[in-house]
């Protein structure tokens, strides 16, 4: 009951234009060079706000506009754009090549604004890219696309067909808005993947900041569908109206139902906070949305993460019926404060899907479910089998509710070597257990044969008002984890994992003080 809504994508001409040939040659038909063709020399262009497209586009003479820009430019040629306010929405339609890529960037120290207030279409992206590769998108901000309509898809990037090898860096995305009410969608940065069986792949979405998106059913960054090898790093999502990162399969995105699945990607080092649909008039005052979520997605790393004060901090979930999302690690994680759950999985209800095979390993998880909605830290739901739950430190609120799963369809689950505390102690908290519950630790451990090597302890964390997460000298978690390799090479910080010969619990490997001093130095 806690998966965002049946989203309802309304893209039209962009997608029929999406799912079209790709523009670029192929290998069998590229032109043959000949020996008296001059070689392209990578030249550097400028736009301005006071250019003239009838201009050379040099630094003296620069171009006005980006859209001529791009029109104008070959592989390995770079486009500098001048701060200033730029009222166009632009459409990229030119590629690299794996040596001269196409880079589209603000100049340095200035920041280049693609504003979408007075654009008199607002159901499109400020930035198309369709089957195109090899570009490198650096430090625009794209800004005020709106629409009152609720068949209008706003966007700020949106990339799709069968693209490849495209980066997006620096980027500052934010009041992209759909206001036109409960069938509304809009996204931050949109990836879909339209055609089959050659994928969108070898992307790389890396340091952007997207805040301040209305966004109806729809997420502020999303893959969906045939979307492959792609890294998602560094960015910061936060102040949304639904769903942070969004991973996605089996919604008929790709032609072919085979390849109609992110996958085979990395989530990290993201920071994603204030996500709430409470505000949303999708959601009827539900709040629903996850910092993360993989709706379908498979063979998916998610690692050292910081996810709070959202609705839910991470799903790993399928909303279809005979789908899963499988092969998911999540691992090394911050996961905290959030209103309804640390993490759930499973479909939410016996119509929806499962969650199989998935790993969810070394992660902090306090005081979620804040709302004290009586979900816990986690919530495991429909047909969940297959999966891991290990070395994880939880601490739960005032509740003490660490668990629930009130359905019977969970098998083959191992959960186990995880530091439980709560405030009402060993013996009055809580776990519920395939539809049966359990006060007390004991009463769980005998009752569920989980957690035989698990504790209930004081974590003994550095500070649990701030909170400050990592493990304090005197911790129980030191040494107490299984030395699984899922666990991955280093813990949330970047640290070895395995010290001493024995990985601890929770997303920190213990450091003394004086290395954390010195950290704080060198930074």
């Amino acid at each position: 009951m806690y998966m965002k809504f049946l989203r309802l994508i309304c893209y039209g001409v962009i997608l029929t234009a999406a799912c079209a040939a790709p523009t670029q040659p192929t290998p069998s038909d590229a032109p043959i060079a000949h020996a008296s063709a001059m070689p392209h020399t990578p030249t550097t262009y400028y736009v301005a706000s006071d250019g003239l497209d009838e201009n050379p586009g040099t630094l003296a003479a620069p171009w006005r506009t980006i859209q001529h820009a791009v029109d104008s430019v070959s592989a390995g040629d770079t486009i500098l754009v001048r701060g200033g306010v730029y009222t166009e929405a632009v459409t990229i339609q030119a590629s690299g090549t794996a040596v001269g890529w196409i880079t589209l960037q603000s100049y340095t120290g200035e920041t280049a604004v693609l504003d979408g207030s007075a654009l008199a279409n607002p159901d499109s992206a400020l930035l198309t890219i369709a089957n195109q590769s090899y570009l490198l998108i650096d430090g625009l901000e794209l800004r005020n696309q709106r629409s009152s309509r609720a068949q209008d898809t706003p966007m700020g990037i949106f990339i799709t067909g069968a693209a490849h090898h495209i980066t997006l860096r620096h980027n500052h995305i934010h009041h992209i808005e759909n206001n036109g009410g409960a069938n509304g969608n809009a996204h931050g940065l949109a990836v879909y993947g339209t055609a089959a069986p050659t994928a969108i792949h070898d992307i790389r979405i890396e340091n952007n900041d997207l805040h301040d998106l209305k966004l109806g059913n729809s997420e502020a960054l999303v893959l969906n569908g045939n979307v492959t090898d792609f890294i998602i790093s560094g960015n910061t999502i936060h102040d949304n109206d639904n769903i942070g990162i969004d991973l996605i399969g089996f919604e008929g995105t790709a032609p072919d139902p085979a390849y109609d699945q992110a996958r085979a990607g990395v989530v990290s080092d993201n920071v994603v906070y204030n996500i709430d649909t409470l505000a949303n008039p999708a959601y009827g005052g539900e709040q629903a949305a996850a910092a993360i979520y993989v709706d379908g997605g498979t063979d998916i790393i998610i690692e050292r993460n910081r996810v709070y004060q959202s609705n839910f901090g991470i799903e790993i979930a399928s909303e279809h019926n005979g789908r899963a999302t499988s092969y998911i690690t999540v691992r090394n994680n911050l996961i905290y404060h959030n209103h309804v759950a640390g993490l759930s999985m499973g479909g939410y209800d016996p119509q929806r899907g499962s969650t199989h095979h998935c790993a969810i390993l070394n992660n902090t998880f306090f005081e979620n479910d804040a709302n004290q909605s009586f979900t816990g830290e986690l919530s495991i739901q429909f047909d969940t089998h297959d999966n891991i739950i290990q070395n994880n430190i939880f601490v739960a609120n005032a509740q003490s509710l660490f668990m629930t799963n009130g359905y019977a369809q969970n098998n083959d689950n191992l959960v186990d070597y995880n530091l439980y505390f709560a405030p009402a102690g060993a013996a009055n908290s809580s776990w519920e257990w395939q539809t049966v519950w359990y006060d007390g630790f004991a009463a769980y451990q005998a009752g569920t044969g989980n957690d035989a090597h698990a504790l209930f302890a004081d974590p003994q964390l550095v500070n649990m008002v701030a909170p400050d997460l990592r493990l304090l000298a005197a911790s129980p978690a030191i040494d107490r984890g299984d030395n699984t390799a899922l666990a991955g090479d280093v813990d949330f910080a970047g640290n070895g994992r395995i010290v001493n010969g024995a990985i601890d619990l929770g997303a920190y490997e213990f450091s003394s003080p004086g290395f954390w001093l010195y950290l704080a130095l060198v930074r």
